[in-house]
């Protein structure tokens, strides 16, 4: 169960990315340690679906791919989260689309369909980005990888989240009461796990997900939430990989942070079932898909 909730990790990320930028300014050397630890390109110079190169000193509109990825010794793992976040600097705005790990699409450069988390099995970031960019047929310009390890430290790290529960329930020996709730790590881990006591079901999961990745990129806006920095700061170089430079990530901060301001949350509808495979899958209709690719490329401001 627990590489269901990987998505919220990546919060922590935001954190440094479209987060508080004061921290990483005060502390400079450690967090070029880090960011220079974490990089990892992506093998190509820019996606196909951009014209021009993105330039963050103009404020050019920019996607990022958080994903989390279940990574083990012996097996490279599945992407069992993808959040794809777009940042409108002149609109002062955020959108946030969680893709349900089992939607069925082309894999680029497998030559076949399956869902869409298998990506990262059959070919790692490089292919998860290139079949997210073909699902959605927007460029993904970022991207951001985090493995589930030390997650709970994070959050803890940072004191905790707030978040607003809408449904009263109890998981895990901890209850969940339905108004506002402070959690510690190991309670935004159950938080984000539930599902089955949910009648949204894994909407309902996704829902609580993007919480929590809120609740710690607002967090992380704050001065005085980072007194464990040196904690944070090992825990990403553990566990995270990306394509941002350092120049990059303070450009992000500085000219960024006030999109998260305005944030849309978007669930992506379809229809699941069990294929003739035996293999239950989401399938989400061209239609629309098409009309989400408009609102993103529309944020995005591209042709």
């Amino acid at each position: 169960m627990k590489k269901k909730i990987l998505l919220w990790i990546l919060g922590i990320v935001g954190v440094l990315v479209i987060g508080g930028g004061i921290y990483a300014y005060t502390l400079y050397s450690k967090v070029s340690n880090t960011l220079e630890a974490v990089q990892q390109p992506l093998n190509r110079e820019k996606s196909e679906k951009r014209e021009d190169n993105v330039d963050l000193k103009s404020q050019t509109p920019i996607s990022i791919l958080m994903l989390g990825a279940d990574e083990r010794a012996d097996e490279v793992g599945r992407s069992d989260t993808l959040l794809v976040i777009t940042l409108n600097p002149r609109t002062k705005s955020m959108k946030m689309v969680s893709i349900p790990r089992d939607t069925y699409t082309e894999i680029v450069g497998k030559g076949k369909s399956d869902k869409i988390n298998h990506a990262y099995a059959f070919g790692g970031i490089d292919m998860s980005v290139n079949t997210v960019e073909n699902f959605l047929n927007i460029p993904i310009d970022y991207y951001i990888e985090v493995n589930m390890a030390g997650f709970k430290d994070i959050v803890d790290a940072v004191g905790g989240v707030d978040v607003v529960n809408d449904l009263d329930f109890s998981l895990a020996g901890h209850h969940f009461a339905k108004g506002p709730i402070h959690l510690n790590g190991e309670e935004a881990l159950v938080y984000s796990r539930m599902r089955k006591q949910d009648p949204r079901g894994d909407f309902g999961r996704q829902m609580r997900q993007r919480q929590i990745i809120k609740a710690v990129i607002q967090k992380g806006a704050k001065f005085d939430s980072l007194a464990n920095f040196g904690d944070i700061l090992g825990a990403i170089q553990r566990n995270v990989k990306t394509n941002l430079s350092q120049d990059d990530m303070f450009r992000i901060q500085q000219d960024y942070a006030a999109a998260r301001n305005e944030t849309e949350e978007i669930q992506i509808e379809g229809t699941g079932g069990i294929a003739a495979d035996g293999i239950w899958y989401y399938h989400v209709s061209e239609e629309t898909r098409q009309q989400l690719s408009q609102k993103l490329r529309q944020h995005l401001e591209l042709k």
